[in-house]
């Protein structure tokens, strides 16, 4: 456009080289305009420190914060995520999700995957250490005397206890009835009677060996004990029964109410918290436990993951079938995305400022205009042929005046 300008101007402006002139004069102005705008967004033009260049970079703070509420007030405005995510109903998706066979295998196996990682980063002594800690802290914790009273309490409860008592004595009967017992009874009689009366047992050996009278005895003792018992089974108002009860009533209350009986019990829990025995059983359960899980779980046909597969299935059935489960949770769904967006609100906002903030200064310009670099082009050239044709415009209206013979300028 300078050399069309030059050219014009050295031809003498005349005839057609007047509109030419025109055009290119208003043609330069206007790319050199539109050249200082579009250099004044990313730098100071020539270098020169004129007023309100450089905009981007010297604004870039102002610009962060802008589009980060922006984004904040336009993207993660709470009302407008969960107006979206009320019409998308993610409960009824969930459910038909998850009620296809093979959508459910796959996320049982992808979680079989994971439990399977999760138990080779475990670090076993820790683990075996926080089970023994728990368990050892929630025995001590444990009111034994309590627990057992009230075990004792469930007992009672519709003759629970005489039907225990009941099927003790019905065995006691049974043992009782066992020729090996009566056998160890007879022998035991003999043995006593020899021991307390050596010389009357000599004299009675005279007419009828003591090993059959041991053996008799046996028999009638247990004969006599073997019919209290039935007696017993047969009369729900026997004296054994009602002092059974009493007692057990009465053990119950002192579990329940007795500090000598409750500090008693509980020395003998800590005694068995404290035993050897219970500390290596306590550290070994991990051992096991895991030996378990790994077995299981890295099995193609795991028993966990079968019933994991199960389970999402009949969620996904459940889902599909029940609209109040389906809109129970698509309330909870909402209520938990609505107050993580509220609390992912600022975090963003602070994360985008904060990220744009950071960049360097060149290297955001640079980046800005390698993005519009072809649209700043066509402004350029937008603005040079917008201005040569309102330098036509203007040298047709000039034109147009002195053919009227009108003063120009005024």
């Amino acid at each position: 456009m300078v050399a069309g300008f030059v050219l014009s101007h050295a031809m003498g402006q005349h005839g057609a080289w007047a509109w030419v002139a025109a055009f290119c004069e208003a043609a330069t102005v206007g790319a050199l305009a539109d050249w200082f705008a579009v250099v004044a967004l990313f730098r100071r033009p020539m270098g020169l420190p004129i007023p309100h260049t450089a905009i981007v970079p010297r604004g870039k703070d102002r610009l962060a914060d802008g589009l980060a509420v922006f984004v904040r007030d336009h993207f993660l405005a709470p009302e407008a995520l969960l107006d979206k995510l009320r019409v998308f109903d993610p409960a009824s998706r969930l459910g038909q999700w998850l009620a296809r066979p093979e959508q459910a295998r796959m996320l049982a196996q992808m979680a079989r995957g994971w439990m399977l990682q999760a138990l080779d980063l475990l670090d076993e002594a820790a683990v075996r250490r926080a089970i023994q800690r728990f368990v050892v802290e929630r025995l001590r914790q444990w009111n034994a005397a309590a627990s057992a009273g009230e075990v004792l309490a469930l007992l009672t409860t519709d003759g629970r206890h005489q039907k225990l008592l009941d099927e003790a004595l019905q065995r006691l009967g049974r043992w009782l009835d066992d020729e090996r017992v009566k056998a160890r009874v007879s022998a035991l009689i003999v043995r006593y009677a020899r021991r307390e009366w050596p010389k009357l047992m000599g004299t009675v050996e005279w007419v009828k060996p003591a090993d059959e009278i041991g053996d008799s005895l046996a028999d009638r003792l247990a004969r006599a004990a073997i019919d209290e018992l039935q007696q017993v089974l047969a009369t729900p108002e026997h004296p054994l029964r009602r002092d059974y009860e009493t007692w057990l009533q009465r053990y119950i209350e002192r579990l329940r109410e007795d500090p000598a009986l409750a500090a008693h019990v509980e020395q003998l829990k800590q005694r068995a918290i404290e035993h050897p025995a219970l500390q290596e059983y306590v550290q070994a359960l991990w051992g096991q436990i895991h030996r378990s899980l790994r077995a299981d779980l890295g099995d193609e046909t795991s028993a966990i993951a079968a019933q994991l597969e199960r389970s999402l299935q009949a969620l996904g059935q459940s889902l599909g079938q029940d609209p109040a489960l389906r809109e129970a949770l698509n309330q909870h769904m909402l209520g938990a995305a609505g107050k993580l967006t509220t609390r992912l609100r600022s975090s963003v906002t602070e994360h985008i400022a904060g990220t744009m903030k950071g960049w360097d200064e060149r290297h955001l310009v640079e980046q800005l205009e390698l993005g519009v670099g072809r649209d700043l082009q066509y402004i350029r050239f937008n603005g040079t042929l917008v201005g040569g044709l309102i330098g036509l415009a203007l040298h047709a209206v000039s034109v147009w005046l002195a053919a009227q013979a009108l003063p120009w300028p005024p």
